[in-house]
């Protein structure tokens, strides 16, 4: 971790991404991806291949399976095949990373207001989330429906400030890729790169330029407490 952001107002909310950042989604969609490819008699593709791409979307996935642009007519038909297939097991082997039960009930236990804030549609946000049920219960979703634009806009940030209450200033933005850093920054929100998530290997999360980088979000759970001990 870097040395203490600077808070110009007391912290009152913890905003997340939600793949690569609170869950593990990579294994069903991974395994969505294999199906997929095994249909079109295609061979099977290593985990570890699969695991970084997540977090740039099905469309990005489908590019790295079949080679494709999203202008390929067989491109689209292959993404919302992987659609279907993801939704029929969008739970199976998903789970929250280790350390965010107790992050989120630090988070509870320091009176701090939590949401999601991510690019995944909200019908495959709402049903995962239907099935893997986090205590606390967040507080605000908010989903690429929702807004004109998604991250890296500032657009999501200030809809779920405004269902929770909060200024942007008054809110720590968490996630796993440069375009959520991005996303919070022009919000005006402190960010948080969450290193343990699904980060390419030509990625250099050092030049997202976030406030603060963590390994394990155990580390978010001490960052968390150091903030609310220094405003008292």
């Amino acid at each position: 971790m870097n040395s203490d952001p600077v808070f110009s107002m007391p912290l009152k909310a913890i905003l997340f991404d939600l793949d690569g950042t609170l869950l593990d989604t990579a294994p069903d969609l991974g395994s969505a991806l294999n199906q997929l490819l095994v249909e079109e008699g295609k061979p099977q593709i290593p985990f570890e291949q699969i695991r970084p791409a997540v977090s740039n979307g099905g469309n990005a996935m489908i590019s790295l399976a079949f080679k494709t642009t999203r202008d390929d007519p067989t491109h689209n038909p292959l993404y919302l095949r992987l659609l279907d297939l993801y939704r029929l097991n969008i739970a199976r082997h998903t789970q929250p990373f280790p350390g965010i039960a107790a992050l989120l009930e630090s988070i509870k236990q320091q009176n701090l207001k939590w949401g999601i804030v991510t690019n995944k549609p909200r019908i495959y946000a709402h049903q995962l989330l239907e099935q893997i049920r986090f205590d606390p219960h967040f507080d605000t979703l908010v989903c690429p429906d929702d807004v004109s634009k998604g991250k890296p806009s500032p657009e999501p940030m200030y809809l779920a400030c405004n269902q929770i209450g909060c200024l942007p200033e008054e809110v720590i933005y968490v996630g796993d890729h440069k375009r959520d850093i991005e996303s919070g920054k022009n919000a005006g929100m402190k960010t948080v790169a969450a290193l343990y998530g699904y980060i390419e290997a030509d990625d250099k999360p050092e030049h997202w330029f976030a406030d603060y980088y963590i390994d394990h979000p155990d580390q978010l759970t001490k960052l968390v407490k150091h903030i609310i001990s220094q405003q008292h």
